[in-house]
């Protein structure tokens, strides 16, 4: 059986490259001085087709080191957990890895100094070097156990990384954090949910943090094929059906990767129609019992753009999926994620839902200075299908309308990530950039747009694909 997320522009690469003095058209900005990094799943070693998840490929960060207007090197390098490093015939790297044995495979930031591959569900992150290369897992120096999520928040005015966690043995509890400056937890608050949810990213603004608390859930039939002998299967599943969302599961017998060399990659989340759509609003500074939670229409949402507060309504952008992981469970297939706004009104308790954009659209970005702020910027790649497309779309909410780039037939448009041209630029005053892939070489560039016009100012040429991914980030040096 074929599977899409193994072809094409997903295909994985079968080697880690270093190259030097890459061939760059137009002038790459002087005021770009770091990496761009970005991470996606490249798995490795023994798979079948039909239980490949997206999800769960081993993870490979690429980077591009930018300065003085030049493209200094490209780097591609797994991330070493322990299952990866095995089928590479290396030693497992250093640090505890709960839950699972890939190395993380959906983010990637700077913090404290720091390389950070991120990952969610209880996984670890893993330290890299400024070279890409795995140091261990992080559990931010003792502070921060049981894994981290993918989708941190940088508070623009302190530098603090705020983050909601969630992991497969956490029972109805998923984990508010704050990580400091100096790199460890200074604030962890557990908050009870309604069972065991894939709690896939969060918001932040000035004054609140919010929860996305949605119908997609742990699936005790995908976990229980995942490692259990067939005659167990049954009873194992019973037990875990009453367990799970009601209490911690103990990390043995937690959902984990398949045994070694089973080449079974299933994904152990699912639709769940009969779990309630909510969303959760906490102060900063409150904990469990401060938590007011809200109804929305049943949806699934991966990615908000930014929220906001504004005068006793905390005002969310969100890219809504109507369902996930219902017919087809091996990646994001269940019709055109939309661009949507809840406004979440304080005072009479309810939520009001408008459609912003309806076209096919996923990886929302906006100025990382702008987060928790009002925002008027936004930037998403055309995702119609389940797969992206040759186009970037640019929102102006102030302006009320959007903007979109083609890049050309055989194209297929990655996440963009903004960067300034100063720390006091305005808002849409540097550039975008993100990886383009085009079908007809197998190759993919770096692409550099000017924010304001959408214009190329300049693209870094690759001599290989950069397989589609997740998400990236400017890392200034």
């Amino acid at each position: 059986m074929a599977n899409r997320y193994l072809e094409g522009a997903f295909a994985p690469l079968a080697e880690e490259f270093t190259l030097t003095d890459l061939a760059v058209t137009g002038t790459i900005p002087d005021y770009l001085d770091g990496r761009y990094l970005r991470n996606g799943p490249n798995p490795v070693g023994e798979l079948d087709p039909e239980l490949y998840h997206w999800f769960v490929g081993d993870g490979m960060v690429h980077g591009i080191r930018i300065r003085d207007g030049k493209a200094e090197w490209y780097r591609n390098r797994w991330v070493r957990g322990p299952q990866t490093a095995r089928a590479l015939g290396e030693q497992p790297p250093n640090g505890r890895f709960p839950v699972s044995g890939i190395g993380a495979n959906t983010n990637v930031v700077g913090h404290a100094g720091k390389t950070l591959a991120l990952i969610e569900s209880g996984v670890a992150a893993v330290e890299l070097t400024d070279e890409l290369d795995t140091v261990g897992a992080c559990d931010f120096d003792g502070t921060l156990a049981g894994g981290y999520t993918a989708h941190p928040k940088r508070d623009p005015v302190t530098g603090e990384l705020h983050a909601v966690s969630y992991n497969v043995y956490g029972g109805n509890t998923v984990q508010y954090s704050v990580i400091g400056l100096d790199g460890r937890a200074r604030r962890v608050v557990d908050v009870e949910v309604t069972g065991a949810p894939m709690m896939h990213d969060f918001s932040l603004t000035e004054n609140h943090v919010v929860f996305y608390d949605l119908p997609v859930t742990l699936d005790a039939r995908q976990m229980v094929q995942m490692g259990v002998p067939r005659a167990l299967r049954l009873p194992a599943r019973l037990l875990l059906s009453a367990l799970i969302g009601r209490i911690r599961i103990p990390d043995p017998i937690a959902a984990r990767q398949p045994r070694r060399g089973s080449g079974d990659r299933r994904f152990p989340y699912s639709w769940n129609p009969k779990y309630p759509a909510r969303v959760g609003v906490m102060p900063r500074d409150g904990d469990n019992g401060d938590v007011r939670w809200f109804d929305v229409e049943p949806c699934y949402v991966f990615h908000p753009m930014n929220a906001y507060d504004e005068a006793g309504t905390v005002v969310i952008d969100v890219v809504r999926h109507p369902k996930m992981f219902d017919t087809n469970l091996l990646g994001p297939d269940e019709g055109p994620p939309t661009l949507d706004r809840w406004s979440v009104d304080l005072a009479d308790g309810k939520v009001r839902e408008s459609r912003t954009d309806d076209r096919g659209q996923e990886f929302p970005r906006i100025d990382e200075r702008r987060v928790g702020r009002r925002h008027r910027y936004g930037y998403t790649p055309g995702f119609p299908n389940g797969e992206g497309s040759d186009t970037l779309l640019k929102h102006d909410f102030v302006g009320n309308g959007s903007e979109p780039r083609s890049f050309g037939d055989g194209k297929i448009v990655g996440e963009f990530v903004f960067v300034p041209s100063a720390p006091d630029a305005a808002e849409d005053d540097g550039v975008l950039m993100g990886y383009v892939y085009d079908k007809r070489t197998d190759r993919s560039e770096l692409a550099i747009l000017d924010a304001q016009t959408l214009q190329d100012v300049a693209s870094i040429k690759l001599p290989h694909r950069v397989p589609a991914g997740f998400h990236g980030n400017w890392v200034p040096a």
